[in-house]
């Protein structure tokens, strides 16, 4: 799989062009604070990132997501296989700069569509911070429902907080498909083998 189109966005993979983009996103707090990756996010922590995750397959998928036009990238998304659970799992970031703007929303239909049609899976576990409220809302507007709660770390925040744990089925994610902005997404995002 070369890369994922939508309207706006190319969900491509890592590359060490990427250092400054992803560092200028995850080194801010309100976005890290979500977040379980180091904080302060260093330049040395972005090398060692993309360095691990620039080759994408089979069961391990990270994608820069890049603005079309500007070539900014403005956030990352990963699917990859948990060994522990033999359960699919996702997530996504977005630079702060950049929310609010419905391209979450662009991701994740592209990501789904892409674990479901591609992939050929069945269903995908995420989970995010209980007082990310923006996460929440965007779970639920793409079809994830709450299955449980657990606890992480959280190094911008230098403690343990609540995670709420979220399912997406391949059913759900094709009913969450009848809202018609979805599915206009869902039908200009285009997977380029």
């Amino acid at each position: 799989m070369k890369y994922i189109e939508t309207e706006r966005l190319i969900l491509r993979e890592w590359t060490l062009n990427d250092v400054h983009d992803q560092v200028e996103g995850l080194s801010n707090f309100e976005t890290a604070k979500n977040l379980a990756v180091p904080f302060p996010y260093t330049e040395k922590d972005s090398i060692e990132y993309i360095s691990k995750h620039s080759k994408n397959g089979p069961n391990k998928y990270a994608f820069a997501i890049e603005l079309k036009g500007t070539k900014k990238v403005i956030g990352g998304t990963d699917l990859g296989l948990n060994s522990k659970h033999e359960n699919y799992c996702s997530g996504i970031w977005l630079n702060e700069n950049y929310t609010g703007k419905g391209y979450g929303t662009e991701t994740y239909i592209a990501l789904d569509k892409f674990a479901f049609e591609v992939l050929n899976i069945d269903k995908i576990e995420e989970g995010f911070f209980e007082f990310n409220n923006r996460s929440k809302h965007l779970h639920e507007k793409v079809g994830y429902k709450i299955i449980g709660k657990s606890t992480a770390f959280c190094p911008a925040l230098n403690h343990e907080v609540v995670e709420i744990l979220t399912r997406l089925t391949k059913a759900n994610f094709y009913n969450a498909l009848k809202a018609p902005k979805l599915k206009e997404v869902y039908n200009n995002t285009i997977i380029h083998n």
